[in-house]
């Protein structure tokens, strides 16, 4: 080992291999230690069951923390990101209250058993907690309010069309047949006096605001309005 001293700096170096920590690991602690302070993690091993031989003392949450890991390291194969999490292998599970990371295998066993019922019990949790705590605790709908107080919310649907220009493509015996891109949501018809060989349609759907009046939404707006109106008062 060398090491190199300053009155202000100390650099030591050494030939061991040391693995360096993940950059989705810091991700990954925060996202555990949320869902375990707000009592996901026990949520899941009290309300998901799957019972099945073969998993030795492994448990649902142990593979929902395996996923949940995946999901969050972006990672391009499951391989890749086993390769990364090994050596950290014991202190990933610990952000999850446990201590031995499944294997790949065993992974694999469990999704490939894993029936109906445990799926949709885990995307119900998930659904409640996201419905008990929604990302704002102030609602912000917008809207009318009239002399009565009620609040009203105005929504403005176009049905319009709009002429859509189309280059020449080169077409050849030796090139393929070309493929357009919008070729799927345009169709010939009267283009009137707008320039283009096809015509699009289009929906555009705006929501009326008490602040900043119409919000934009995309596409052209056309003369074919329907206004609807409805109290949020009402179910």
């Amino acid at each position: 080992m060398n090491s190199i001293a300053s009155p202000s700096l100390t650099i030591q170096t050494s030939s061991e291999s040391v693995p360096s920590v993940p950059s989705w690991f810091g991700e990954v602690t925060v996202i555990a230690s949320f869902l375990k302070s707000q009592g996901v993690l026990s949520a899941i091993e009290e309300r998901v069951r799957f019972a099945r031989r073969r998993f030795g003392h492994y448990e649902v949450i142990d593979f929902v923390a395996v996923l949940i890991g995946y999901a969050i390291s972006g990672e391009r194969t499951l391989e890749m990101f086993y390769e990364r999490l090994q050596p950290f292998a014991h202190t990933f599970m610990a952000l999850f209250r446990w201590d031995r990371l499944p294997a790949r295998s065993t992974l694999s066993r469990f999704l490939a058993a894993l029936e109906q019922a445990p799926v949709e019990a885990l995307r119900t949790l998930f659904l409640e907690d996201l419905v008990t705590r929604p990302l704002e605790k102030e609602e912000h709908a917008g809207g009318l309010w009239d002399r009565q107080g009620t609040q009203w919310l105005v929504f403005d649907v176009d049905g319009t069309r709009q002429a859509a220009r189309q280059r020449a493509l080169p077409c050849t015996p030796d090139l393929p047949a070309a493929q357009r891109r919008l070729q799927e949501v345009c169709a010939p018809s009267y283009t009137g006096r707008k320039r283009g060989e096809v015509v699009r349609t289009a929906r555009p759907f705006s929501k009326l605001t008490c602040i900043s009046g119409w919000a934009p939404s995309p596409g052209y707006l056309g003369q074919a309005t329907v206004t609807i109106v409805a109290n949020s008062d009402r179910p």
